[in-house]
């Protein structure tokens, strides 16, 4: 799909691409990725060593790349974005820098929000220090913003590929039938009710905790000698949404890849991927995922990528 650019290492349905995203994503067709799913770097009161925009700058920021998404992705396609909150410099106060990005995506470039998102991570340090932990004004903040953006008010999606395992409840109830009745809450639940329909529908609040210390990933970039990206989103999160708005063989991409959870992830669903990164370092310690599973990466070993 980029043609003219060479990939920094490929697989058997990726590529990953080193260098600037806006300049990157030029090269793509109209409508030729299904959904790009990324974490960008987030709008910080502080400098972050993987680089970031304070919260003043950040929405034209990211608007500039904006555009571009809509016109790459395909008509039902989405576009989904984990974003971190921040404080004001010095004050207790929150910035509202999501709530201005989604407004200005959804007014300026033209998306529809299909639905929003929390990421929660139940193992987040108490964060920030001088609020929760020395004067004790705040509670500890575990939850990203996630956005699911659309080109359309019907983008490709299939809730019955992300069911969860029904609750032990749920399990009685199926098992001794439920008698339709009119709730006190006014909803008036039918025999439908206790159909077995192989799962559960998860909710929009993802508990996902990003606790890994031991991982391959980690182990390898260790031997390597490579520093890791040090703000890596659990591979449960982007499985979640590949397989929830994606089919096989769709594309997927992650213009802020990080250490390409994303594309991994992808590869490992049967999904076709592209990732683009800034830094040589993070790419150079991507790459070590996919040796974890060497099938996966049979084209880079066969013609030797680099």
């Amino acid at each position: 799909m980029l043609t003219k650019v060479k990939p920094f290492y490929k697989t058997v349905l990726g590529a990953s691409y080193l260098g600037d995203s806006l300049k990157l994503i030029g090269h793509l067709a109209d409508e030729s990725i299904n959904l790009i799913l990324t974490s960008p770097p987030f709008a910080l009161t502080r400098k972050k060593e993987y680089g970031n925009k304070s919260s003043e700058e950040y929405v034209d920021w990211f608007l500039s790349f904006a555009r571009h998404f809509k016109r790459v992705l395909t008509k039902d396609g989405s576009l989904v974005i984990d974003l971190g909150g921040a404080y004001l410099p010095g004050h207790p106060v929150r910035s509202i820098y999501q709530y201005e990005l989604l407004t200005r995506l959804c007014k300026e470039v033209g998306f529809f929000l299909a639905q929003e998102f929390f990421h929660y991570n139940p193992a987040r340090l108490p964060a920030p220090a001088e609020w929760v932990n020395v004067r004790r004004i705040r509670v500890k903040d575990s939850v990203n913003l996630v956005f699911w953006l659309s080109k359309t008010e019907f983008p490709k999606a299939d809730n019955k590929k992300i069911l969860k395992p029904y609750s032990e409840s749920m399990k009685v109830l199926l098992k001794n039938g439920y008698k339709a009745k009119l709730r006190p809450s006014g909803h008036d639940i039918s025999e439908n009710f206790s159909r077995d329909n192989d799962g559960a529908i998860p909710p929009n609040l993802l508990t996902i905790a990003n606790t890994e210390s031991n991982s391959s990933y980690l182990k390898k970039c260790r031997e390597a000698g490579i520093k890791p990206h040090p703000a890596r989103f659990p591979a449960e999160f982007a499985e979640f949404f590949i397989k929830f708005l994606t089919d096989e063989q769709d594309c997927v991409l992650d213009p802020f890849a990080g250490s390409n959870t994303t594309g991994y992830i992808a590869e490992r669903l049967e999904r076709r991927w592209l990732a683009f990164e800034l830094s040589e370092e993070y790419l150079r310690g991507s790459k070590l995922r996919f040796e974890e599973a060497p099938n996966l990466f049979s084209q880079f070993i066969r013609d030797g990528s680099a």
